[in-house]
């Protein structure tokens, strides 16, 4: 135990104007012993293996809250199905698969691409263990489509994210898997792992049976004074930490006192020169035109091609960059998400000063652990907010009551609204103060609750509404009603998701169908309760011609007649999910991959009554992704 020990993390100095100090310090296991601080006190050579105890954050998750079947619950504890392999409620799934929702008419175009990492996350799911260990091994249980995990974070005692893990996704086909991969070594303890997925190379769902983590035992009794102790002893400033990195020495006399006097007169200048910070006198002028000769307006556009990391960056090399950097053109769209693990109440302060032409904003996954503060957030907003059209929180921990009552008052130009997993916070959106909005064109409420008055209001206020997701949006909500309404107000409607909402029933179906420009709906899992919807459903195909992405997932009531109607009167569909639905036969489906010329996916997991021989010769014969879900032979005794 004579290796230093260190905090290695992504510095936020690179987005913030603080001194990098701040998130970067060296723990020097020799020089705490000297201090006093015992190190075996802290660590020993047992290892341990645990698995998660429970889930601090997800993204989502293809089980309603209501439900234990698909949750994110199920990753906790030992896994219950592996080594087998199949769609096993048991386990933990999200809720989409493949690039499908990509190319549905309802997609979400990204803020600042340009931010986002080679390898893009889709989906997260944070976990908690029960004790603090120095990670060794982390093990995830796949059984079913393994092969999304692109990430692995840890958690540290220090409240630092450290990246533990990175790969593209894989398709690794038709066979559970347990899956160990390398980890970068961390020394410094963790209770707390997040798992970030891209689903684009999977054929269906992944499924998650549990994850075990496997590493040194720590004291967890003596790690607050520990932290204190070191911190005391090693925080170390930038300056410090430049010298070090140079390995530079300052050449002083023997019993010298005064060295940093010896420094300035006697190494200052070899210092900056291998620095690089200053040329010898003797180099000859390069006359090559360089960024610092261009105008303005072409260093702007040049510069509006970077992400924000390497932006801050630039800042830094000299006042001019700097002063160009600082822009408000730079910074009409801001995009967080992927630097969550970077964002803090600093980071907001900063960006303030910068964007006063500020038009969208995603903060989508910031603030968990209280990194960001609901006070600075209404801060920022009540500064920056007057002009913002675009508006995406997606499970943001920081967000309240207050925070969206500020939004509500302030942002009254918004034209998208994203407020992603809000489902235990009952009075996150019992404000009437939304209501002061009246441009909205994207409203996505996905496992969010909200009072049925409120959203009865905000559709009556926004004619414009062109998408709109109500997916798991709470039990108390009247689906009707709010199809009723929409039929009224938001004949403009292209998209329209209501998975999982119980209380639909065909009377909103029928509604709808007034909303001829409709070219995507979801009503999975919905209309559980009605015996025959076919009508309202044939009312609703005659209405929306354009239809493109249609999913009746789960419906019971699905019969031949609504599959002859749909391959008679929906041209143009693309995307038809039809998993769960028992009353349909092989012959109905042909018909539609027959009519349906443009047919890219059918899901038809779970239809018992369609041969598995035949579906193979479909596969053969149509350019149709055709979806089976793997059940194992034992499932149903």
């Amino acid at each position: 135990m004579n290796e230093p020990l260190s905090v290695s993390t992504s510095s936020s100095s690179d987005l913030t104007t603080t001194s990098s100090s701040d998130y970067a310090e060296v723990f020097d296991l020799h020089e705490c012993a000297t201090t006093g601080v015992d190190v075996d006190n802290y660590f020993s050579d047992v290892l341990i293996d645990q698995y998660a105890q429970d889930v601090v954050d997800f993204s989502s998750q293809y089980g309603s809250d209501y439900s234990i079947s698909y949750t994110a619950l199920n990753i906790t504890g030992r896994p219950c199905k592996y080594p087998d392999y199949g769609d096993f409620p048991e386990t933990f799934a999200m809720r989409t698969y493949g690039d499908w929702w990509e190319s549905a008419p309802s997609r979400l175009p990204e803020i600042r691409p340009q931010n986002n990492p080679k390898i893009t996350a889709q989906d997260f799911i944070v976990v908690r263990f029960e004790q603090f260990v120095i990670p060794e091994k982390i093990i995830l249980f796949e059984t079913y489509n393994p092969g999304a995990l692109v990430r692995i974070w840890s958690h540290d005692i220090t409240e630092k994210w450290i990246l533990l893990w990175e790969d593209e996704p894989h398709n690794y086909g038709p066979k559970s898997r347990k899956f160990s991969p390398p980890l970068k070594k961390m020394k410094l303890p963790t209770k707390v792992i997040r798992l970030e997925f891209n689903h684009s190379c999977l054929d269906y769902f992944t499924e998650i049976d549990g994850i075990t983590l496997i590493g040194r035992k720590c004291n967890v009794f003596s790690q607050s004074d520990f932290l204190s102790r070191c911190r005391r002893r090693n925080r170390k400033g930038p300056i410090l930490r430049k010298l070090e990195s140079l390995r530079f020495r300052p050449c002083y006399k023997e019993n010298h006192q005064d060295y940093l006097r010896d420094f300035l007169v006697n190494d200052l200048e070899k210092f900056i020169r291998e620095s690089a910070l200053l040329h010898d006198d003797g180099e000859k002028e390069n006359t090559q035109l360089g960024l610092r000769d261009m105008p303005c307006e072409i260093l702007l556009k040049i510069f509006s091609y970077l992400d924000m990391k390497s932006l801050f960056r630039m800042g830094l090399v000299c006042k001019q960059m700097y002063e160009i950097t600082n822009h408000p053109l730079l910074y009409s769209e801001i995009n967080l998400k992927p630097y969550w693990h970077l964002s803090s109440s600093e980071l907001l302060r900063t960006l303030a000063n910068r964007c006063t032409l500020l038009k969208k904003l995603d903060l989508s996954w910031c603030g968990l652990y209280g990194t960001i503060s609901p006070t600075e957030f209404k801060k920022f907003i009540q500064q920056r907010g007057d002009n913002l059209t675009h508006l995406r929180l997606n499970s943001c921990k920081f967000l309240n009551a207050s925070c969206m009552e500020t939004v509500g008052i302030v942002c009254d130009n918004l034209k998208e609204l994203s407020l992603r997993n809000y489902s235990n916070e009952t009075n996150i959106l019992s404000f009437s103060c939304l209501a002061n909005l009246r441009n909205l064109e994207r409203l996505d409420l996905f496992r969010t609750y909200i009072e049925t008055e409120l959203l009865l209001t905000m559709l009556e206020n926004n004619p414009k509404l062109k998408h709109l997701n109500l997916a798991f949006c709470g039990i108390g909500v009247n689906m009707d009603e709010i199809a009723s309404h929409i039929s009224k107000y938001n004949r403009e409607l292209v998209s329209i998701d209501m998975w999982k909402s119980h209380s639909l029933s065909s009377v909103g179906l029928q509604a709808l169908s007034v909303c001829s420009h409709l070219e995507e709906v979801d009503f999975g899992w919905c209309l559980r309760e009605e015996a025959l919807p076919g009508e309202s459903l044939k009312c609703l195909l005659r209405g929306c011609p354009n239809l493109k992405k249609l999913f009746l997932a789960a419906i019971r009531g699905i019969t031949d007649r609504d599959l002859e109607n749909i391959a008679n009167l929906c041209p143009q569909l693309e995307q038809l999910d039809l998993m769960g639905v028992l009353g349909i036969s092989t012959e109905k489906c042909y018909e539609i991959l027959v009519k349906c010329k443009k047919l890219k996916l059918l899901d038809l997991s779970f239809c018992d009554h369609i041969d598995e021989a035949q579906i193979a010769n479909w596969r053969e014969q149509f350019p149709v992704s055709i979806k089976r879900s793997c059940v194992p032979s034992d499932f149903f005794i």
